[in-house]
């Protein structure tokens, strides 16, 4: 237990820290429930509409103290730019999948560490501003960092980029871990030099996580979780976040490290397109 305190210290500092990354609209509490609201439709498609279903909460509101860091709210992600839909830096996720992580999450704060997640539910209208980026090949403004060894004109070929995206069905998550006391990411200043997402981690973008090999979001096969090539401490962060992560119900995909999907999924056919931000959850 001292040990646990000790943790949840050290997150209070860091949230304190993190406010700009973190803060709830003034009109937000944590712990807030979400009325039910119309469902969308149980087929396959695009569910589009202003709401979220009554299935779908803030993570902030089941678990304040895993760490967020919302990369698609700003332009510290592979197209440069804030992505379409995050209109909040928040966490959105199905019931089921927050639930599932905060479960996680008290396990690795027992061992000194917190989850951080960079990118939760993604709306639709998100996914469809990655296709049109991935065809606007001029616009390379960030592949010193995101996809140094890649042409970005096989990004949508060989599976980087694609029309759908489970994270749309709201219970699939990218996340690392970061040990405790954290210590807060600082800012990404636009244009800045760039360095590689698969170098050293002391040359990478400073990133608070353990050391996994990559940074977020690197494409790379190096970011596959049991690439062949990633040995000794970083191999061993990624098995730490993957056994943690499987115990609450989460899966893996094969091709990056930082990507689970909670099963069985609330809406495993349905890709919705409501932005992220409170005013998507309809509240107490």
């Amino acid at each position: 237990m001292p040990r646990l305190a000790a943790a949840l210290r050290g997150l209070a500092a860091a949230a304190a820290a993190l406010m700009t990354v973190t803060a709830l609209p003034s009109s937000a509490v944590a712990g807030t429930a979400v009325h039910p609201a119309p469902s969308s439709p149980a087929g396959h498609g695009v569910a589009d509409g202003p709401k979220a279903p009554r299935e779908f909460v803030a993570l902030r509101a089941v678990d304040p103290t895993i760490i967020q860091e919302i990369r698609y709210a700003t332009p510290h992600n592979f197209t440069g730019v804030p992505v379409n839909g995050y209109r909040e830096p928040m966490c959105i996720l199905t019931r089921d999948a927050a639930r599932a992580l905060h479960r996680a999450q008290l396990s690795f704060l027992r061992r000194g560490y917190s989850l951080k997640v960079y990118d939760c539910y993604r709306p639709q209208r998100a996914v469809n501003h990655f296709v049109a980026w991935s065809k606007e090949l001029a616009d390379q403004r960030m592949k010193a960092e995101f996809y140094p060894r890649v042409d970005k004109s096989t990004l949508f070929r060989d599976g980087y980029i694609a029309e759908k995206s489970g994270h749309s069905r709201g219970s699939t998550v990218d996340l690392t871990l970061v040990r405790l006391p954290a210590v807060p990411t600082r800012p990404y200043v636009p244009g800045e030099p760039l360095t590689s997402c698969y170098g050293p981690k002391a040359r990478r973008f400073p990133d608070n996580s353990l050391d996994m090999g990559t940074g977020f979001d690197c494409f790379d096969t190096l970011a596959h979780p049991l690439d062949p090539r990633v040995r000794g401490r970083q191999l061993a962060n990624r098995l730490l976040l993957r056994k943690g992560l499987e115990r609450a119900g989460f899966v893996n995909y094969a091709d990056e490290w930082w990507h689970y999907t909670f099963t069985p999924e609330t809406f495993p056919d349905t890709y919705f397109d409501f932005p992220v931000s409170w005013g998507s959850l309809v509240a107490d």
